[in-house]
């Protein structure tokens, strides 16, 4: 793994690179609203080494990429997508999203088709359950606390409502979540202001327009299980509906919830669908 920092849309931009060799294919990798580019160490290490050419970029306000102010609409993130693809000289790409990240890659389909190639959707769609603004609190007031250390920090993010495992991969994803202060407490890189500004352009964006317009081949992969309140966060006839959206899309399922998926024997699940998928 390498770290990289460039110049994208105005701002500096990292990213994670996994390389694997001029003739693997290459897949860029977007996290969800208030993640970082590590969200994807337990499946990336489940089997995808060595497969592919691997990019994860911290979206902007998130991990180390630069945190401006204000500009945190799906068009300023599809910008810094966009000039990664152009660093990179990747022409169409392949994406692989998970939650916002799919979104995000849905509206750079919508907006820029000549860009995508494919995309992989990780419980990503046009409308998750009706109850996602009450289930996806406990991610957000994470943002607005500080922690009297790391270890309270993580403590505290295991008793969270849809960790229903513990992961070594869960801490590198949530090391890259925090920053530490001098008197050794600690708080998250991501805000609650700026991601509350992200949150708000999603609920504005016309989803089901945006999917319509996807013509490459896309997958959506919907995790089964409870991630609160006793429910999927996407349920079922929610991916189900999405998928019909589309013209060339299919549908998988794996256990796990909406962030366990990624981790585990649930990885190894959807390692299995993204091989087959792009290649």
């Amino acid at each position: 793994m390498q770290n990289h920092f460039i110049e994208s849309n105005g701002i500096k931009q990292h990213y994670l690179e996994y390389y694997a060799g001029a003739d693997k294919p290459a897949v860029i990798m977007i996290h969800g609203i208030t993640a970082n580019a590590h969200a994807f160490d337990g499946v990336i290490h489940a089997g995808l080494l060595g497969e592919f050419n691997i990019y994860c970029p911290d979206l902007r306000g998130r991990g180390l990429s630069a945190k401006p102010a204000f500009a945190y609409s799906l068009q300023d993130h599809a910008l810094d997508i966009l000039g990664l693809l152009d660093h990179l000289k990747i022409e169409k790409a392949n994406l692989i999203g998970h939650s916002y990240g799919g979104l995000l890659s849905a509206y750079l389909c919508a907006n820029y088709p000549e860009r995508v190639h494919q995309i992989l959707f990780l419980d990503s769609a046009a409308e998750l359950n009706p109850n996602s603004g009450q289930m996806l609190a406990p991610v957000f007031e994470r943002l607005s606390k500080v922690y009297d250390s790391y270890d309270t920090f993580i403590e505290s993010m295991k008793t969270s409502p849809q960790i229903t495992f513990w992961d070594d991969y869960m801490e590198s994803y949530y090391c890259a979540d925090i920053q530490m202060r001098p008197d050794g407490r600690v708080d998250t890189i991501p805000n609650l202001a700026n991601m509350s500004s992200v949150a708000l352009n999603v609920i504005n964006q016309n989803w089901n327009t945006t999917f319509r317009k996807i013509e490459v081949p896309c997958t959506i992969i919907n995790a089964t299980d409870d991630y609160n309140l006793n429910e999927p966060l996407l349920p079922r006839y929610k991916a189900e509906e999405t998928v019909a959206m589309m013209k060339n899309c299919t549908l998988h399922f794996v256990r796990g919830n909406h962030q366990t998926m990624l981790y585990g024997k649930n990885a190894d699940d959807i390692v299995t669908i993204i091989k087959g998928f792009f290649k």
